[in-house]
């Protein structure tokens, strides 16, 4: 693994008058699954949102391969290799899988790659060749999270962004998106998630990070923290 692919440096962030991230730091080296974990409000989603640019930090600083990207446009970081599969997974429901798959490819122009792609995605979660011509709105939940990751796999990143891949999904469909997310990072793209399933999430990360009301309250590896007896309390339910 080499240097900090992503690096967050004090980073405030408000909404109006409340102050939801409170000078976070932390970083993902190239090669990592990186979990962020935490309580509904503990600002995990917002950190997402403010590395892929959806919000504007207020303080601080994120660096991409070294650059500053606070306040780059969202697509102007996806043509740099950084995507993001949001929380509700955001698809388009009155457009088809396949037209759903070829959005994730808009920056794109490389036809042949871009069929390529869809092949991989179609490889990675087979369910979603035979939907292939579905209009996404009828696709159960855990085919919607499939189709979400698999549309920002289409981009190309190096860097990709996952919000709550397991949220309203049955146990069985959660094992299977999480074996996925790890033959991802095994292809060589590297992960930042987000997820309330401390215990998947943090059984298949190298890196862990436990927000608390905005703020880093403690790090280390994914088995260390599994180890941790307040991580163990408040997210494992022992």
């Amino acid at each position: 693994m080499t240097g900090a692919l992503l690096r967050l440096d004090r980073l405030d962030v408000h909404y109006g008058a409340i102050h939801a991230l409170r000078g976070i730091s932390f970083e993902v080296r190239e090669g990592e699954i990186v979990t962020l974990i935490g309580a509904n409000g503990a600002g995990k989603t917002t950190t997402l949102r403010a590395i892929s640019g959806l919000l504007k930090p207020s303080g601080g600083s994120i660096f991409y391969r070294e650059e500053p990207i606070a306040g780059v446009k969202p697509h102007k970081l996806v043509e740099r290799g950084l995507s993001h599969a949001p929380e509700g997974r955001g698809i388009f429901s009155n457009l088809t899988l396949r037209e759903n798959l070829q959005l994730g490819a808009f920056l794109r122009r490389d036809q042949d790659g871009i069929e390529k792609d869809m092949q991989r995605g179609f490889t990675l979660f087979p369910i979603l060749r035979e939907r292939e011509r579905q209009m996404a709105g009828t696709l159960s939940g855990g085919e919607q999270q499939m189709l979400s990751i698999a549309r920002a796999l289409m981009a190309r990143p190096k860097l990709l962004l996952l919000d709550e891949p397991s949220l309203g999904l049955a146990p069985q469909v959660t094992e299977t998106i999480f074996r996925i997310i790890e033959e991802i990072n095994r292809a060589g793209v590297t992960i930042l998630l987000v997820e309330q399933n401390a215990h998947l999430a943090l059984g298949i990360a190298h890196h862990g990070h436990v927000l608390e009301t905005g703020q880093v309250v403690q790090s280390g590896t994914g088995q260390e923290l599994l180890r941790s007896p307040e991580v163990r309390k408040a997210y494992l339910g022992e």
